[in-house]
């Protein structure tokens, strides 16, 4: 059955009130990847067009991080890619919950998935139907707003290279807080946090870079699968 318009309405201005404290944490940092970018001699557009073709601020920083004049295109890409291996797995969880998405819009869904709209679309789809209003809502002003503020922070430059002067490291760390333990009544949430924050601080430890991110995701999946609360 198709929504009416007042139910897709309703379930597109949910989706954007949903994301709306994910967006006020990711704002700053974006802010703060604008202002590197000047640093490695990328223009207003370039970071824009970066921020629109990736959208995914943990691969964008450790990109600019190693980025080199000129670019080593294969390591940048390579980077990118170990860092985001992790949203493969987050895919299979949420491609479950768009039985109701046109088929030609699923892929498009999971391209614009990120860590918040994948947790709220995750915690949506635990107590109704996700349809595809509501995830517009959810992605289209986080889109933007991400692509925006990373241009505004292009053209800013350096006023904002500090930003736990101002507590904005912290705004960002504490959204990701709050996703987490929008799981915890689930069965084996605890094994599941263990198991991958413990492997992605010991992979860090011993082998400091991107790895840890995949590692801790796989750790976590494994601990979900084989732990206690399997099949729930």
């Amino acid at each position: 059955m198709t929504p009416s318009p007042q139910t897709a309405w309703a379930d597109f201005r949910a989706g954007v009130f949903t994301t709306l404290p994910a967006i006020l944490a990711a704002v700053p940092f974006a802010l703060l990847l604008g202002a590197l970018s000047q640093g490695k001699g990328l223009t207003v557009a370039e970071i824009g067009l970066m921020s629109a073709l990736v959208f995914a601020g943990a691969s964008q920083f450790v990109a600019l991080d190693i980025w080199g004049a000129p670019p080593v295109w294969w390591l940048l890409g390579l980077t990118a890619l170990v860092v985001n291996l992790r949203h493969a797995l987050m895919s299979l969880s949420l491609v479950r919950h768009l039985g109701g998405f046109p088929k030609a819009l699923r892929p498009l869904a999971l391209l614009f998935m990120v860590d918040e709209v994948w947790a709220f679309a995750e915690a949506r789809a635990a107590k109704q139907p996700l349809t595809p209003a509501f995830y517009a809502g959810m992605v289209v002003f986080f889109y933007l707003s991400w692509v925006l503020a990373t241009m505004a922070g292009a053209v800013a430059g350096s006023l904002l290279r500090e930003p736990e002067s101002l507590g904005l490291d912290f705004a960002f760390l504490a959204i990701f807080v709050f996703l987490i333990l929008g799981f915890r009544a689930r069965p084996g949430f605890g094994v599941t946090l263990a198991a991958s924050a413990g492997t992605a601080v010991l992979v860090h430890l011993l082998l400091p870079g991107a790895w840890s991110i995949m590692a801790g995701a796989v750790a976590g999946m494994a601990a979900a699968a084989f732990g206690p609360g399997r099949g729930s």
